[in-house]
């Protein structure tokens, strides 16, 4: 992308539309069912899958399973110190929201009468924050839940990838993968949740400053394709070194 004869370069040496350095690594948590450490730049998540025999009470007797999700931040994954939520008795809005987009998102790949009488539960914690810990915990989730799935024989159970990535406008400029220093002054503010089959389970979108455009979101859209894309990729090496 130019302005003028110029290229745009961000301040980390990216161009508009590149991902931040992503890793998958998994097996990082020796007594969890499937495990996935995701590393997107400066932000790292470790996801950990848990199969456990029980369903919630309304599921009882229907022979459907449950996918959900827990997320929450050690103290010193910021510059400053936060305060844990179990120090205070109770969880934030902004973790409540993004556990239940994490278990959102994954339900959506997951065939719950395939599943059974079963629950899935994916913790998410993050130990660095740089921006995107939200779309890191759905895409590393997804890397666990489908090696916990494959290691107990239920890979039958997956019915798709699905993975995230935020794109914004910042300084006028469509940017994929937004670290911390971006999203805290992007003008647009985009996170977008979507399977391999090119279908979005969400899209979170704010304008901080002026109202966007139509062909703004058509533009981030595009942008997050291309980024998710990249992490379908990424997941399918990821899954496929997992013994059955």
């Amino acid at each position: 992308m130019t302005i003028g004869a110029q290229p745009v370069q961000r301040a980390d040496g990216r161009m508009p539309g590149d991902l931040r350095p992503v890793t998958l690594t998994l097996g990082v948590q020796k007594w969890a069912e499937g495990s996935c450490l995701i590393k997107v730049g400066g932000t790292e998540v470790i996801c950990a899958a848990t199969i456990e025999d029980k369903i919630p009470p309304h599921l009882r007797g229907k022979g459907t399973g449950w996918v959900t999700a827990e997320y929450s931040m050690l103290p010193r994954a910021t510059s400053e110190r936060s305060v844990r939520e179990a120090a205070k008795g109770r969880l934030g809005g902004r973790t409540h929201e993004i556990q239940r987009l994490v278990g959102r998102s994954l339900r959506g790949v997951v065939d719950m009468a395939k599943l059974g009488e079963r629950t899935i539960t994916i913790d998410c914690d993050v130990l660095n924050a740089d921006g995107g810990t939200r779309t890191a915990s759905i895409t590393g989730g997804w890397v666990a839940l489908a090696a916990a799935l494959r290691t107990y024989g239920m890979e039958r159970c997956l019915i798709g990838k699905v993975a995230a990535v935020s794109v914004g406008i910042v300084n006028g400029i469509t940017c994929l993968d937004l670290d911390y220093s971006e999203d805290s002054k992007a003008d647009v503010d985009f996170n977008v949740v979507a399977t391999d089959a090119g279908r979005y389970v969400e899209l979170q979108g704010t304008a901080e400053g002026k109202p966007f455009e139509r062909t703004d979101m058509d533009r981030m859209l595009d942008f997050a394709s291309t980024g998710l894309d990249k992490l379908f990729a990424m997941q399918a090496e990821a899954f496929a070194s997992v013994k059955r």
